[in-house]
C-alpha cells in the first residue's frame, strides 16, 4: 500500500461550494474537498498529473435552484477538467496541451440567470505557456493569455490577448464583465464581450503606477479596481474604462473625450476618473478583496494582519496576530463565512463580520530556514512510531505534530515563548527534537543566537504529554546542559525514562526522570529530570548517540570512533574501529546485534558494525541524509543523496534514493528513487490494529510501514516489503466522509428542516448543460432513512395517497 500527504494547501486560491458547506482546495495534483463545519477532508478529485492551478465552482442557475456540485479545474498538465465533486466523478476533460498557470470563466457570472440553462458556448480565459519552438520568439515571451471554448474543447484560433515574461494570476470581477492582471508597474484590464461570437473583440485598457503591483481586486457592482504594491500601498481607481469601454456610439464617445475634467491621482491620461492611495502595510500587499456588498476592502500581507478598510471613509479595523503571512482571502455564498489562506499552510475559516476564527484546516508546515552554520544539525524531525505521527519544528518556534495516516495537523507545542512576528529575524533555533517510544515524552534542544557575540544560550527541555491530542506540557528546563557547547544528539531509552544527550564539547550526559504520583489516587505524574551520569572519551566531540533495542547498550560516536557503554553504570564496554570522517548518525538495527553508522564530510560512509564481533561487517561510500531501523525486524532503510551529475540522466531529476537493507547483507533488498531528498527523513511505523482493515491488501496486513518525508515536508507512507505498491486514500478513514456527504453543516430550504433525500443511482448527464430533475414518484424512496429525519405523516399522507391513485378525467353532465 502507499499513502501520500503533506502537500501544500495554499499553492492556489480555494473555492467555496454554492451552499458554503464545502471548501475546494488545490493540493498538488489533486483538489481536496473539506467540510467547513468540521475542517476535515471529505473527499478529493484525482486525475490531474501535475500541479492544479485553478478551481472554479459552477454557480446555480438562479438563487432558488438546486445547489450544484460542479466545478472546473486547470493544471500545469495542460488539461481542463469538469467534475461533479459530490460523488466525486470526472465528467469531462479538455486537453489544450500547454501548461495552464491560471484560469477564469467570466461567463458564469455575466450571463443572466434566465439564460444560464440555455445551450450556449462557455468561454474561459487561460494564462498558458506556449511550448512550441519558434525562431523569432524567445522563451521569456511565450507566456500568453488565450481564450478557450470549453463547449468545443479547444483554444479559440490564434487569438492572443496579451503576453508577459512570467506567469501572472488572472483576476475576474464578481460581475463577470472584466478580468485583469498586474504586470510590473502596470495593470491590464480586459472587458469581456457578451456571449456572442467566439471571435468577438476583447477590448483592453492599461492603468499605470510607479511601483511594482502585486495584487488586484474588482468591486462587485461599481467600476472600481484596487491594487496593492511592493511598498505596502493600496491604490483605488474609480470609474475605470468609462471612456474606452463605453457602449455609446463613436460620435458621442468622441465628445466625451474632449470635455474631460481633471482626474486627481490618475497617471498618463489613464482611463479612470480618480485614483486614491491608502498606506498601512509595511511590506508588499499580497491579499486584496472587496466584501460582497462592496462596502469594505480586505487587505493583508507579510505582517500576518488582516486589515478591513471602509471604502467610503478609509477607516480601518484589524484581525491581528494570525502568525503567518497572508496569501488569499475568499468570500463564500454565505455572508457569515469567509476563508483566509496563510503561508504556513493553514486555512482559517472566519465568522463574518466579527472575523473570529471558526475552524482551521491544518496542513503540514514548511521547513525552517536557518543560518548556514546550523544546517548540519539534522532535519529536526521525529516519528511517533505507535501513533503514526511526525513531529516537525516550525518557524514560529513550535513543534507541530502531524498525523501521517489522516494527513492533518494534530497539535502544536510552543517550545520557546517569544512574540514572534512573520518576517522577524531568527533569534532561536530548535536544533533537535526526540520522542519516547510510546510518544508520551518529548525532549527538545534550542540555541538562542548571540547578538554581536553576546547572549548566546543553549537550552534542553523535557516535556510530558497530556491526556489527548499530544498536548505537551513543560516539566524541566536545563540551561547550558553541556557548559557552553552545543547539543549534537538527543535520544530516549526504549523502555525506561532515560535520555542521553551528546555534545560537541566532548561529553555526553545521561538524564533520569523522577516521577511522583500525586495524592487522592488520581495518578497524576509530576516529571522532573536530573543528570544521572556524565561520560567522555579522550576529549573528543560526541557527535551521535543511540540505544540498543533492549536498552542495555549505549553507543556514542566520538568523532570517528564508536564507544559502547553500559548506560546504567556508566561503564565503557568497548571501542570500535575508526571511520574516515566524523559520524553524525547511529542506529541499532532492531533486535539484531548490528549497528549502523553514517559519516559525513569529504569521505561520507555508510557502515554496518557487528556487536558480537566488534568489527566492521560492510560499508558503502554514500552521502546519507537519514537512517531508520525497524523495531522488531533485522532491516534498516537509508536515504542517500545522489551526485548532481546523475540527476538528469539516470534518475531523471530525482536527487536521492531510499535503500532497504538486511543488516547482514550488503546488497539492498529494494531501492526507490525520490525527489527533494535534501533535508528529508525516514521512519518505520507500527501498524495500528484499528487500521488493519484499511491497510490490508489481498487479505495481508503489512508488518510495518516506512514513512519518507522530503525536504518540503511532503511525505509518502508505504509497505517496503510489498512489491506492488497500491495507492490508498487518506481521507476515507473512520467513515469520516460518510457523515459529511449527507450535508452536515449549513443547509437551506427543505434540507435544513428534513434532511437530504437519498441520492439517485441514475447516471449523471454527459454534459453540464442538461439539468437533473427530481423523480416523478419520490414517495417510493422518501421513507428510506431514519424516522427523525422525515416530515410528519400529516404532511406526507395526502401527497403519498394521491401518488398511488390513478387520476381520471371526470365526465361533465
Amino acid at each position: 500500500m502507499m499513502m501520500r500527504g503533506g502537500r501544500s494547501l495554499v499553492s492556489s486560491p480555494p473555492a467555496f461550494s454554492n451552499d458554503a458547506n464545502k471548501l475546494l482546495v488545490c493540493t498538488s495534483n489533486t483538489v481536496s474537498v473539506f467540510s467547513t463545519a468540521t475542517g476535515l477532508q471529505i473527499t478529493s478529485l484525482e486525475g490531474h498529473t501535475a500541479l492544479v492551478t485553478s478551481v472554479l465552482v459552477v454557480p446555480p442557475s438562479s438563487p432558488a435552484a438546486k445547489v450544484l456540485c460542479y466545478c472546473w479545474t486547470a493544471s500545469l498538465d495542460g488539461t481542463i477538467r469538469y467534475w461533479d465533486f459530490s460523488v466525486p466523478e470526472l465528467m469531462k476533460t479538455i486537453d489544450i496541451r500547454v501548461p495552464i498557470f491560471s484560469m477564469v470563466i467570466p461567463s458564469f457570472l455575466d450571463l443572466p440567470a434566465e439564460d444560464r440553462g440555455k445551450h450556449q458556448d462557455l468561454f474561459a480565459y487561460v494564462f498558458i505557456e506556449d511550448t512550441k519552438e519558434t525562431q523569432d520568439k524567445s522563451k521569456a515571451s511565450r507566456r500568453q493569455i488565450r481564450k478557450c471554448n470549453l463547449s468545443k474543447s479547444c483554444l479559440v484560433g490564434r487569438l492572443i490577448l496579451g503576453e508577459t515574461k512570467k506567469p501572472e494570476v488572472l483576476t475576474v470581477s464578481p460581475s463577470g464583465k472584466f478580468f485583469g492582471i498586474c504586470n510590473k508597474c502596470k495593470l491590464h484590464i480586459w472587458k469581456v464581450p457578451y456571449q456572442g461570437s467566439e471571435h468577438a473583440a476583447v477590448r483592453k485598457i492599461t492603468l499605470h503606477h510607479t511601483k511594482k503591483i502585486t495584487v488586484i481586486a474588482f468591486h462587485p457592482t461599481q467600476r472600481i479596481i484596487a491594487a496593492g504594491d511592493v511598498t505596502g500601498r493600496i491604490l483605488t481607481w474609480r470609474g475605470f474604462g468609462n471612456r474606452d469601454f463605453s457602449e455609446i456610439n463613436g460620435v458621442e464617445n468622441q465628445k466625451l473625450i474632449n470635455v474631460q475634467e481633471d482626474k486627481p491621482g490618475v497617471r498618463d491620461n489613464d482611463d479612470a476618473d480618480s485614483c486614491s492611495t491608502w498606506h498601512w502595510h509595511s511590506a508588499e500587499v499580497d491579499v486584496l478583496s472587496f466584501s460582497s456588498d462592496g462596502a469594505y476592502l480586505y487587505s493583508g500581507g507579510k505582517e500576518g494582519v488582516l486589515v478591513v478598510w471602509q471604502l467610503d471613509t478609509g477607516k480601518k479595523k484589524f484581525l491581528p496576530r494570525i502568525g503567518s503571512p497572508l496569501l488569499y482571502f475568499m468570500d463564500s455564498p454565505d455572508p457569515t463565512l469567509s476563508s483566509i489562506s496563510c503561508a504556513d499552510n493553514q486555512i482559517h475559516l472566519l465568522k463574518m463580520p466579527s472575523m473570529g476564527i471558526l475552524k482551521t484546516i491544518l496542513g503540514i508546515k514548511a521547513p525552517c530556514c536557518y543560518p548556514e552554520m546550523y544546517e548540519g544539525l539534522g532535519n529536526g524531525i521525529a516519528f511517533d512510531q505507535t501513533a503514526g505521527l511526525v513531529a516537525l519544528r516550525t518557524e514560529n518556534y513550535c513543534i507541530q505534530f502531524y498525523s501521517l495516516f489522516d494527513d492533518r495537523g494534530v497539535s502544536e507545542v510552543q517550545v520557546c515563548e517569544r512574540n514572534h512576528q512573520p518576517g522577524d529575524d531568527v533569534t532561536v533555533i530548535v536544533t533537535a527534537v526526540a520522542l519516547s517510544v510510546d510518544g508520551s515524552l518529548m525532549s527538545t534542544s534550542e540555541v538562542k543566537l548571540a547578538e554581536e557575540g553576546i547572549g548566546g544560550l543553549v537550552c534542553l527541555k523535557f516535556w510530558q504529554a497530556g491526556s489527548q491530542n499530544k498536548d505537551f506540557s513543560l516539566s524541566t528546563i536545563v540551561y547550558e546542559p553541556h557548559r557552553d557547547a552545543g547539543i549534537s544528539a538527543v535520544t530516549f531509552h526504549p523502555s525506561c525514562n532515560m535520555v542521553v544527550t551528546s555534545s560537541f564539547g566532548g561529553d555526553f550526559k545521561v538524564w533520569r526522570c523522577n516521577n511522583d504520583i500525586s495524592q487522592n489516587d488520581q495518578m497524576l505524574q509530576d516529571f522532573s529530570w536530573t543528570c544521572h551520569a556524565v561520560g567522555s572519551y579522550k576529549k573528543k566531540s560526541m557527535t551521535a548517540a543511540a540505544f540498543s533495542a533492549d536498552g542495555s547498550v549505549l553507543a556514542v560516536a566520538a568523532e570517528t570512533l564508536i564507544t559502547l557503554w553500559n548506560p546504567y553504570k556508566n561503564v565503557l564496554l568497548a571501542v570500535l574501529g575508526e571511520t574516515l570522517t566524523p559520524i553524525v548518525n547511529l542506529s541499532f538495527v532492531g533486535k539484531s546485534d548490528n549497528l549502523v553508522a553514517a559519516s559525513c564530510g569529504s569521505n561520507p560512509q555508510l557502515s554496518v558494525w557487528s556487536m558480537s564481533k566488534l568489527s566492521l561487517s560492510w560499508s558503502y561510500k554514500l552521502r546519507l541524509e537519514a537512517v531508520a531501523s525497524a523495531v522488531d525486524l533485522s532491516s534498516f532503510a537509508a536515504l542517500a543523496l545522489l551526485p548532481e551529475s546523475s540527476n538528469e540522466t539516470t534518475f531523471k531529476g530525482r536527487d536521492g534514493v531510499i535503500l532497504l537493507y538486511n543488516a547482514t547483507d550488503p546488497v539492498p533488498t529494494a531501492i526507490w528513487s525520490v525527489r527533494k531528498a535534501k533535508g528529508g527523513a525516514l521512519g518505520f511505523l507500527q501498524v495500528n490494529p484499528s487500521s488493519v482493515e484499511e491497510m490490508s491488501i489481498d487479505g495481508k496486513t503489512p508488518e510495518v510501514l516506512l514513512a519518507y518525508v522530503n525536504g518540503d515536508h511532503e511525505y509518502v507512507v508505504f509497505d517496503p516489503y510489498c512489491k506492488h505498491a497500491h495507492e490508498a486514500s487518506l481521507n476515507q478513514k473512520n467513515g469520516l466522509s460518510a457523515l459529511e456527504r449527507k450535508g452536515q453543516g449549513r443547509q437551506y430550504g427543505y434540507a435544513s428542516i428534513y434532511g437530504e433525500l437519498p441520492e439517485s443511482d441514475k447516471k449523471r448527464p454527459e454534459t453540464p448543460w442538461v439539468p437533473s430533475f427530481p423523480s416523478e414518484r419520490p414517495w417510493e424512496t422518501i421513507f428510506s432513512g431514519s424516522s427523525h429525519n422525515l416530515p410528519p405523516l400529516t404532511k406526507l399522507c395526502s401527497a403519498f395517497l394521491e401518488s398511488l391513485l390513478e387520476k381520471r378525467a371526470a365526465a361533465v353532465e
